[in-house]
């Protein structure tokens, strides 16, 4: 039976990292992998090694589709005490239990009297983010 080889593309998205991250595994020696023309590939059994567990349990589920949005709120004309009261409201709403992938950065500018609110997760609970922001904003 042939080995089946994975490339480091693969074991990414298999494991859920970045590529780099991988590469710099393979160079650093932590994870074993065979240089073949410009690429590496990575063996089952050396994953399997690498992991702690069997290939099959880290099978990526093709048919299961993930959603994500990417969204910057920029508030002008706001003071610091505004700022800081919004950014206390995003970040104490992302406490709450059940609310899904989501990573917030809130960034002022006091030249600019600028607040920058960077939101990264999925779709249902970046909606409710945007609506408290959108009430916290709104005149």
């Amino acid at each position: 039976m042939p080995q089946e080889l994975y490339s480091v593309e693969q074991v990414a998205n298999r494991l859920g990292l970045h590529v780099r991250t991988i590469r710099n595994y393979v160079r650093d020696g932590r994870l074993k992998a065979v240089r073949i023309g410009k690429q590496y590939r990575i063996t089952r059994e050396d994953l399997e090694a690498f992991t702690g567990t069997t290939a099959a349990a880290l099978e990526v589920d093709e048919t299961k589709r993930h959603v994500e949005a990417s969204s910057i709120v920029h508030i002008d004309a706001i003071d610091r005490a505004g700022a800081d009261r919004i950014s206390t409201h995003v970040v104490g709403s992302l406490n709450q239990s059940g609310i899904g992938r989501l990573r917030v950065e809130t960034v002022y500018d006091e030249d600019r009297a600028v607040l920058k609110v960077i939101i990264l997760g999925d779709l249902a609970p970046t909606a409710e983010l945007l609506r408290l922001i959108n009430l916290m904003t709104a005149p």
